[in-house]
């Protein structure tokens, strides 16, 4: 089937024949390799604990060879950088709704979080010597990486809030002290590269200038003894080995790596920022696939279902439940994209209203659609027999993940209400030309 019947009619237009082509790929691929993939990667994780987070399934080098040989690589990396295919964020959009059906998907096409906002990051910031070590073999899918920003016992969304410390000693090294959690993706035994949000200046008169990314090499830091891998954390029960969001300590870790800063200390604000504004697009158009794919697992479940007699998918209470379950994802799809675009004919922060709306509408939105899947599937719903549970756990922390939900909602607040005193003035108008009628 042609996805041009799944794109929305208002942004067909937007689409080039190459993006569209490969939009069309994607899905083939999914479908053809990921989808039947997932459960062969499930299975080849393994259970005893010393293997459990020092081996890879072997699948999923063998869907990354399938994906080059497609031209289904980087697919993240927009217009603006030439080290990618150059799609806008509206194209890889489109492909990442068919991503985000399969766990093993966006490995495989190497567009995973949270490789790709460090990637972005490396592409636009990163010095020559940095993209050599580490932006080069993250293209190619050597390495993987991790992003250390979120603290134990601190509201992190405020980055502010950040206090692992990274202080220069006599011999101008920083020297890092501090408890990181939910690394994502620093369980992973090829995770070679942190980013590290700290803090490297107390400078009251400037906060949003005390915040530094330095880059450490992930395996030089362990070897060390003075950061330490403490555990990897459970999102919801799964611990999502070997990929792993793992608690991370630095005691007086000293970073002698050469070219350590990203762009420059005191960037740290401009830098996260930069990373998470095209992340979160890329989050919850992996999020619209989750939905849809829900929904074809609740069609099929409804297809064999007897209840009382009378299948599930002749009762009309189902029926009228999955309509408004498609319109919700019809309204998150133009949402997202909607925020896609305006990136592309702006920037990212010219698009923070769209982007928190789209935010805070998708995950919570399609949190609601895998609810009533499980729900649907009854006890089975809830244990490792569907794909149902694990999609919850992971979209559920989406209201988290990027900033939770009520920080958006207080900018995109704080902004709209700005816009009150307009108001007095619409009306004012409509009762002047009321009074020239």
């Amino acid at each position: 089937m042609s996805v041009e019947k799944d794109i929305p009619a208002i942004f067909l237009n937007q689409i080039s024949s190459r993006g569209l082509e490969t939009i069309q790929k994607t899905r083939e691929f999914v479908e053809n390799y990921c989808l039947p993939a997932d459960k062969i990667y499930l299975e080849q994780i393994s259970l005893d604990p010393s293997k459990r987070w020092s081996t890879i399934p072997p699948i999923i080098e063998t869907l990354k060879t399938k994906a080059k040989e497609l031209g289904l690589w980087n697919l993240f990396l927009s217009k603006h950088y030439t080290e990618g295919p150059q799609f806008t964020n509206l194209e890889y959009g489109l492909m990442a709704r068919y991503l985000g059906r399969s766990l093993t998907a966006p490995e495989a096409t190497n567009t995973a979080a949270p490789d790709t906002g460090n990637m972005e990051l490396f592409a636009k910031y990163g010095s020559p010597y940095q993209k050599d070590k580490y932006l080069k073999p993250l293209l190619n899918g050597e390495i993987r990486s991790a992003f250390l920003m979120t603290e134990k016992g601190t509201s992190s969304s405020n980055a502010l809030n950040i206090c692992t410390t990274a202080k220069k000693n006599k011999d101008g090294n920083y020297v890092l002290n501090g408890v990181k959690w939910f690394a994502s993706g620093a369980g992973d035994p090829r995770c070679s590269v942190w980013l590290v949000m700290c803090k490297t200046s107390d400078d009251d008169s400037k906060p949003y200038n005390n915040h530094t990314v330095l880059i450490l090499d992930a395996k030089k830091a362990l070897a060390s003894g003075k950061a330490r891998l403490i555990r990897p954390l459970a999102v919801i029960g799964f611990d999502d080995a070997p990929h792993g969001h793992c608690e991370i300590e630095f005691d007086n870790y000293e970073a002698d790596d050469k070219d350590i800063i990203m762009a420059d200390v005191g960037r740290g604000f401009e830098l996260i920022q930069s990373r998470l504004g095209p992340g979160r697009i890329h989050h919850c158009m992996r999020a619209i696939g989750v939905g849809e794919f829900a929904l074809l697992r609740i069609a099929h479940r409804a297809n064999y279902r007897l209840i009382f007699g009378k299948p599930m998918n002749q009762r009309e209470s189902f029926l009228y439940k999955f309509a408004q379950s498609r319109i919700d994802i019809e309204r998150c799809l133009l949402l997202v994209l909607n925020a896609a675009h305006k990136i592309d004919i702006s920037n990212a922060k010219q698009a923070q209203k769209e982007i928190a709306m789209a935010k805070i509408e998708t995950p919570r939105t399609i949190g609601q659609i895998l609810d009533w899947g499980i729900q649907v599937f009854g006890a089975e719903g809830v244990s490792q027999d569907t794909e149902l549970a694990r999609m919850y756990a992971h979209n559920r922390t989406l209201r988290i993940a990027d900033g939770p939900d009520e920080a958006h909602l207080a900018q995109l607040a704080k902004k709209e209400a700005k816009k009150f005193k307009n108001v007095d003035e619409f009306f004012k108008k409509i009762e002047i030309n009321r009074n020239k009628l």
